[in-house]
């Protein structure tokens, strides 16, 4: 749960400091006012701090203290990592971990606070920055006590497992992603995820006026006029050439089936509450829009003007990207070959 909500309290903070009137450039100062009025409530907080992880550690710090360091550092280097002052992340981790840790002691019978500090760190490291392998050898390697495996790997298993349910990134990965870079930590990674929607969707998107009648665009259909038979769906604009709807070709069978009179616009028959994509976003989740809402097209527009049309999204795009990814792995292995295994009595 600390692993958790110490990683929303950074962000959090920097999401503060991103509404504030002001120049960036005068966030670190703040930040940096911040820190210095904290330590002068708790100079523990200040600095590396590997004197107070030593003392957790052995135990020497009790009481009020431990709260007071728990709760000062998790203001002080949440404020100051918001805020884009420069700071680490190991050891205030560890910091806080120990303190939490030796805190939690007083509630359970077993071991004393040194062993519950150094649980504490642990598991603070490994849920925060989602290794729980590292955590547990790095705090291993600092005791050398086999004896302590066991409660190592519940706690930093616990605090990993906890984060991934609660958080969608780690603390370090959420930084990443923030600045417009997607991030995936899967085994089998899906192309979806790894390709944006600009890359792959036609920038030459068919586009048909508003005022055009039904009968005429049936007609353009008919005499197979590529300009129109380009996509199965077909982007309507007004005169300012802004997205208001948009028409496939099952609309305008349906227009001819009800009978639509020679004065029936693709307006009329086409569908205004448009679902669309924007440049930036991974495929993934343009192809979810098409799935909850039961279409094969989006349009793609602006993100910053919602009716500016930049381009179209449809099926054979998404198989693009996949045909993307299979080419690069046949170039990969074709670049680096995988040695054949040497057959029995063959000299390796």
């Amino acid at each position: 749960m600390g692993s958790g909500l110490l990683t929303t309290m950074v962000y959090a903070f920097e999401d503060l400091f991103t509404k504030l009137p002001i120049h960036w450039m005068w966030w670190p100062a703040i930040g940096g006012l911040f820190v210095g009025i904290g330590g002068i409530i708790e100079p523990r907080v200040l600095g590396v701090g590997y004197d107070t992880i030593h003392a957790l550690l052995r135990g020497e710090i009790i009481g009020p203290a431990l709260l007071g360091i728990l709760i000062g550092k998790a203001l002080v280097w949440s404020f100051a990592l918001g805020s884009g002052t420069s700071g680490g992340v190991l050891a205030p981790l560890l910091m806080m971990g120990g303190a939490l840790g030796a805190v939690c002691a007083k509630f359970i019978p077993l071991g004393d606070s040194g062993l519950w500090a150094l649980i504490g760190m642990a598991a603070m490291m490994g849920g925060t920055m989602r290794s729980p392998l590292t955590a547990m050898i790095f705090a291993f390697e600092l005791t050398q006590d086999l004896n302590l495996l066991p409660g190592l790997l519940v706690g930093c298993v616990a605090a990993h497992g906890l984060t991934v349910l609660l958080l969608r990134r780690s603390i370090l990965t959420e930084k990443v992603a923030r600045r417009g870079y997607h991030i995936m930590r899967e085994y089998s990674v899906d192309p979806l995820t790894m390709v944006r929607v600009g890359e792959v969707m036609d920038r030459n998107a068919a586009t048909i006026p508003a005022t055009m009648r039904v009968m005429e665009l049936s007609d353009r259909i008919a005499q197979h006029d590529p300009q129109v038979t380009r996509h199965e769906g077909l982007l309507i604009v007004d005169e300012n050439q802004q997205l208001v709807g948009i028409i496939t070709r099952g609309d305008v069978l349906r227009a001819l089936e009800e009978g639509s009179n020679n004065g029936t616009t693709v307006l009329d028959a086409g569908s205004h509450d448009v679902i669309v994509a924007f440049p930036d976003e991974v495929l993934h989740e343009a192809t979810m829009k098409m799935l909850r809402n039961n279409i094969g097209r989006l349009p793609v527009v602006r993100r910053q003007d919602p009716r500016s049309v930049v381009g179209y999204l449809g099926r054979s795009n998404l198989m693009e990207a996949h045909l993307r990814q299979l080419e690069e792995e046949h170039i990969r292995e074709r670049r680096f070959p995988r040695r054949r295994p040497a057959e029995p009595g063959m000299l390796t």
